[in-house]
């Protein structure tokens, strides 16, 4: 479902299993600013488009390890008032973070925006 801004409505998959093929694992350099590392793996959901024509991007959290690809449960929705897409917060099934928590998680790259974090679930 898409928005009168022409995003797509990533509240609608809180809750949902997706699987996330990670480009940027934990550890990997931001492609264009060499200085941003990832903390966390960093990915997309084949199959859908974001704002920007792409496919939607997804932080992978509570997985320590690097990985090529991971399904778990969309936890929080990182949702930008100032770019074309939002992102994702994926998580192990069963696996819970505080919104303070998420915050944390994904500031490496959320510092460069005004972002919010929706959780799933009672916040």
């Amino acid at each position: 479902m898409e928005e009168p801004n022409g995003r797509p409505n990533l509240l609608a998959g809180l809750g949902q299993q997706v699987t996330v093929h990670v480009d940027r694992p934990m550890g990997s350099r931001h492609p264009q600013y060499e200085s941003l590392r990832y903390p966390v793996n960093y990915g997309y959901v084949p199959g859908t488009v974001s704002g920007d024509g792409e496919p939607i991007d997804a932080y992978l959290v509570g997985v320590d390890r690097r990985v090529g690809q991971f399904s778990g449960q969309v936890i929080a929705v990182v949702l930008r008032d100032d770019d074309v897409e939002d992102k994702l917060v994926v998580a192990p099934a069963g696996v819970t973070f505080s919104r303070g928590q998420v915050e944390a998680l994904v500031a490496f790259q959320e510092r460069y925006f005004r972002s919010r974090v929706v959780l799933h679930g009672p916040e």
